[in-house]
């Protein structure tokens, strides 16, 4: 089990209704359907810039490596670091311009 963060480009939903109808089209079309698409040059930059936080592999707080597809990145923390990782997570997003969700609350986070 694992807590889960998603991150997109795109226009920021009016509100959390809006980004779990975002969220749920998104996964379908690149977790589901086309998970091998290539990441976006911004997803991408996003992913090596989060993960670079936390090069040492033993210590990562990734429950599964993430791996981006197309203009989304679904990122799977283990529960002893979900705090502090949707915290950064969350500002990296918001400094990048992309959107930051998460799916266990339905919430968009900043």
């Amino acid at each position: 089990m694992s807590f889960d963060l998603v991150i997109w480009e795109g226009e920021r939903p009016a509100d959390d209704l809006a980004a779990g109808v975002a969220y749920n089209e998104l996964f379908q079309r690149y977790d589901e359907q086309n998970p091998h698409t290539p990441a976006t040059d911004r997803i991408a930059a996003y992913c090596e810039a989060l993960t670079s936080r936390w090069p040492d592999a033993y210590t990562a707080p990734w429950s599964i490596t993430p791996m981006p597809s197309g203009p989304f990145l679904y990122l799977c923390v283990v529960w002893s670091m979900a705090d502090e990782v949707s915290v950064i997570a969350a500002e990296l997003a918001a400094s990048m311009g992309l959107v930051c969700y998460d799916p266990q609350s339905d919430a968009l986070l900043r």
